[in-house]
């Protein structure tokens, strides 16, 4: 009885493991597209000073 519950523990304990890395992941991906677009939108403003005629 004891080994079955604990092989049923360790599959929920891999369960949710296993749905907190996607998770992390996902986030993970999100950081990353908002410092890619953010650096994208910065380099846009540079230039778009650069280009700007002087007075």
């Amino acid at each position: 009885m004891t080994d079955v519950k604990s092989q049923e523990k360790a599959d929920r304990l891999k369960a949710a493991l296993k749905e907190n890395l996607k998770r992390r992941k996902a986030q993970a991906r999100g950081r990353q597209a908002v410092k890619v677009s953010g650096n994208q939108a910065e380099s846009l403003s540079v230039s778009a000073e650069r280009d700007k005629p002087s007075d």
